[in-house]
């Protein structure tokens, strides 16, 4: 969910920040503790705010200093991510819980050993102990085929001990469930090896199909034998769906019905209209999962199937049981009935779709249905993270009743936190009271039906529910002049500023009498079905929402395979660890908006001090070089380094140069195998510039220029502010540069066709010429059936997990069959969501003749640039694409980039122009200067 950046909207880091944390959580879980002003960090940020809100430096105050870097020493500033400090090596001792050295200060120690006890972290030590031996003999590893009630998925499941229970140790995050009726694990022991193992004997193949699958495809994988006397005459039960748009509204039992096929059907082109066999009237629809294997036994082997009504609905709008049996084959074309292999597949499909509704019944409405989905799939693969007492709360939630379950998922799904029951009314819940009851009962939501204990927070959030009138009634504030105009914003704060200054003691219950009973999901709830979303999704912008997006046909994911055999979290303490990072990061975005310096910096703070966890640099044998870099983006030192990096703009913007150089180097020193270390260093380089170690700053770039993992390349790295130039084109309308060039371009500057489209459509080629590489089967980067790329495309892993087929590939594009590929990808994905594909902004003809004139060698050379390295090279391109032919079949290609008059090339520009040329583009500037005194209707364009 998208959100105004508030006060800093421009700082570097804030939009990617967003991204991450998505839909901003209701409850945090670690707020309290997060920002309680009795907790201390190890952090080497010295600074916090005076009286006015103003950065201070907070060295010399008692109690609140903070071990400070030293700024001209580039190469020992930080060791083994401690901070270094001029503190005698007398007056430092050793943390007997973490292993870390700090201030041998009496406060100091205290503040460090309440924060190690606190978050439960353990010193490494050399030798075991031998609670941390496993005495269990190795189990043989056993083959377990796990039955999926998953839509269009299969599981295998290989693994040594499919139901060992994992205990792992205190965390702040089960004490804060603990409170909420979580039971206590203090006795448990902590088996962080045995949680990792998991990960890494535990093979979770997976093959998940797109529901937009067609059943060619399907059929491919039928391995199932069927006999031909099992499909004549075997009846098959089923319902009828989409009764609204039913032509005949009274059904009688065993009413004969008859399928029609409705090809012209734009949300589902496989749909299958039930007529009544009497009037030929429609009933209704069969269920599109069955539909899609139906409709070619109807359609391209010429089956016919009739049934009849086994059961009447309580309401004219529900669903209504059938059954439908094939009677026979209708004479048709020759070849119609030759393949019998592919009907007997299709039938087994019908059969496994029947067996799957039976246990999902239709009952359940389609957001009700994803959500036990998704509650199912994440037990299925990712029990190990979650306690006995959550698993069991999340079962327990196909037990409800269905109205309790619908109630549920759209509570969840709202933003709230509070509702008024008074208003609470869905058409598909028959009784929300009763439902409410039963949640209230299962420990789902809580509810507010008694004015003492409301603490303030509470309060604001049920003022919320209010109407603007009435809060007018229960505003205890007197009658001032201009006071109908108030906002409802106003009158919140109002009543709560006379609440705490005791002029309006009595409004909780006000409150009470005027909303009534309100609920809001628990708090229990919010942090399980917020972790298994997550877990779900991997990422913070999708969400239930996304299935109904693929439900209205809407969207349109890709076919791909998934095959897994390493968990992303490999434990639930590291599963921990990242969620409170999440936290940290949504304060982070929180304090900026309100414009909180204080709380920015204790947001910085938090995240500098947890940066290096000890429990993530452990490292995980099984994984491959190319699949860390994307498995560590699900880290909490992850987290906390984009936290870090949003702090270091906002201390830049503050001008507070030093200390942003502090948490740049700690960035270099804790991340040394990482592809944001360009960006730091040249960030580090400038800001020693502002501070005036000219050489200081000439020697860290030129160290960074020998990091492996600093690619020397032309992207712009910042964007200079400016009004934009407006110019009269050739048609006398105001155009920005780029339009005029175009204009130019396409006259006398040569006859050129083109587009401004900067990295746009470049993007879209790379997707669809590389389409069968992007989609190809490469284990553990496919997760979900929600995936628009594999998790690895934006990392240096994926050009080397598939260098021989990208090489291979790129072979072909570079000998001229570019065209061929990009027709036929287009042809058979179009509509599909892809990432960097955008079908609306440009045609299949733009594409075609671009490709056709940039040619095979260039195109395959742009191509291998985005895949190694897609992150940098998928933006920066330059502004225009020309085009012309020279006959039928040939052309010519040019890149251009385009200057105003209060404009220049950038040292950056140059060199990204450099690389174009040498990859064999034509490349050049397009430089547009104001017109002439003498001349006021003409520009000069050079």
């Amino acid at each position: 969910m998208r959100r105004s950046p508030g006060a800093f909207p421009m700082l570097t880091g804030r939009e990617s920040l967003v991204r991450l944390i998505g839909k901003r959580r209701r409850f945090l879980p670690n707020r309290h503790s997060l920002l309680s002003s009795a907790s201390a960090f190890q952090s080497c940020l010295n600074l916090g705010t005076d009286e006015g809100g103003k950065i201070v430096s907070l060295e010399g105050r008692e109690g609140l200093s903070f071990p400070a870097r030293e700024v001209k020493d580039l190469g020992d500033g930080v060791e083994n991510g401690q901070c270094a400090s001029k503190t005698p090596a007398s007056d430092w001792v050793t943390c007997p819980v973490c292993g870390k050295r700090v201030r041998g200060g009496d406060y100091g120690i205290n503040l460090h050993l309440d924060t190690c006890l606190t978050r439960g972290t353990k010193r490494k030590v050399t030798q075991r102990t031998l609670l941390q031996l496993n005495f269990s003999p190795r189990l043989k590893v056993k083959v377990c085929p796990v039955e999926s009630d998953l839509e269009q998925s299969t599981v295998d499941v290989v693994c040594n001990n499919p139901h060992e229970d994992l205990v792992n140790g205190g965390h702040e995050c089960d004490r804060v469930e603990n409170g909420d009726g979580f039971p206590e694990n203090g006795d448990g022991l902590l088996l962080n090896g045995c949680a990792r193992s998991l990960g890494s004997e535990c093979q979770i193949a997976r093959k998940v199909r797109s529901a937009s699958l067609s059943p060619k495809k399907v059929a491919t994988h039928c391995d199932i034998s069927v006999d031909d006397e099992d499909i004549f005459g075997t009846v098959v039960d089923t319902f009828i769906v989409g009764r609204k748009f039913s032509d005949e509204k009274e059904l009688k039992l065993g009413m004969a019905i008859s399928l029609l096929r409705e090809p012209e059907n734009v949300k589902d082109p496989s749909a299958i209209k039930v007529l009544s066999a009497d009037s030929g009237c429609c009933l209704g629809y069969l269920p599109r999962s069955l539909a899609q294997y139906v409709s070619p036994l109807i359609e391209k082997h010429c089956l016919s199937f009739e049934g009849s009504v086994t059961s009447l609905p309580n309401h004219n709008h529900d669903i209504v049981p059938i059954k439908i049996c094939c009677h026979g084959m209708i004479p048709c074309g020759e070849g119609k009935h030759d393949d019998v292999d592919g009907i007997k597949c299709l039938w087994t499909s019908i059969l496994q779709e029947v067996e799957a509704a039976r246990k999902n019944p239709p009952s359940m409405t389609k957001y009700q249905q994803n959500f036990s989905l998704l509650i199912h799939e994440v037990l299925i693969r990712s029990s190990n993270l979650f306690t006995d007492d959550e698993k069991l709360f999340m079962e327990s939630f196909t037990s409800l009743l269905d109205d309790s379950q619908r109630l549920f998922v759209r509570l969840y799904s709202r933003k709230g936190p509070w509702f008024r029951l008074s208003n609470i009314s869905y058409p598909e819940i028959s009784d929300a009271l009763q439902a409410v009851n039963e949640l209230y009962g299962k420990g789902y939501v809580v509810s507010f039906d008694c004015a003492e204990g409301l603490q303030t927070d509470e309060m604001m959030g049920i003022l919320r529910v209010l109407t603007v009138s009435e809060l007018r009634e229960i505003s205890c504030i007197p009658k001032k002049k201009g006071s109908q105009n108030s906002t409802k914003k106003d009158l919140i704060a109002s009543a709560l500023c006379s609440y705490r200054d005791g002029l309006c003691p009595v409004l909780p219950s006000m409150l009470l009498d005027k909303a009534g009973v309100c609920v809001k999901i628990s708090s229990r709830a919010e942090t399980v079905f917020w972790r298994a979303e997550r877990i779900f999704f991997l990422n913070g912008e999708q969400d239930l929402s996304t299935f109904l997006l693929v439900d209205l046909g809407a969207v349109k994911y890709p076919t791909y395979n998934c095959t897994n055999s390493e968990q992303i979290f490999s434990s639930r303490s590291c599963l921990l660890d990242y969620e409170e990072a999440i936290e940290v990061a949504q304060l982070m975005d929180e304090s900026l908006d309100q414009n909180d310096a204080d709380q920015v910096l204790r947001c910085l703070r938090i995240a500098d001090s947890r940066v290096d966890l000890p429990s993530e640099n452990v490292s995980r044998s099984s994984i491959s070089g190319s699949e860390a870099a994307f498995i560590s983006c699900f880290t909490a030192s992850w987290v906390y380094s984009k936290v870090i990096l949003l702090g270091i703009s906002y201390l830049e913007r503050e001008h507070r140069y030093q200390d942003a150089i502090n948490l740049l180097k700690r960035l270099l020193d804790c991340f040394i195998s990482d592809g944001r270390r360009g960006y730091w260093t040249v960030r580090l380089s400038i800001d020693l510039e502002h501070l005036g170690f000219l050489d200081e700053s000439l020697s860290v770039a030129e160290d960074g220029l020998l990091d492996p993992w600093v690619h020397v390349q032309g992207r712009p790295l910042n964007c200079e502010m400016g009004k934009k130039s407006r110019f009269y084109g050739e048609d006398g309308e105001q155009c920005g540069v780029e339009q005029l060039a175009l204009q130019y371009y396409a006259n006398e500057g040569g006859c050129w066709s083109g587009v401004h489209t900067e990295s746009g459509i470049w993007l879209t080629i790379f997707g669809l010429l590389m389409w069968d590489v992007i989609f190809s089967d490469v284990p553990n980067v496919f997760r979900t059936k929600f995936q628009t790329a594999p998790l690895d495309l934006e990392t240096d892993g994926f050009y080397l997990a598939r260098k021989g087929l990208i090489e291979s590939h790129l072979q072909n594009i570079h000998d001229g069959m570019a065209e061929e590929i990009l027709i036929t990808s287009w042809e058979s994905h179009v509509g599909t969501a892809c990432r960097g594909v955008n079908w609306d902004r440009h045609s299949l003809s733009e594409l075609r003749a671009a490709v056709t004139c940039v040619g095979g060698p260039c195109l395959a050379s742009l191509c291998r640039l985005l895949s190694q390295d897609y992150r940098s090279w998928s933006s920066g391109m330059p502004d225009l694409l020309l085009w012309r032919f020279h006959g039928e079949y040939r052309g010519e290609a040019k890149l251009v980039e385009v200057k105003g008059p209060n404009d220049r090339l950038s040292e950056q520009q140059r060199a990204w122009l450099f690389i174009l040329m040498e990859c064999g583009f034509n490349a050049e500037v397009c430089k547009v200067t104001p017109p002439l005194p003498l001349e006021p209707n003409t520009q000069n364009i050079s």
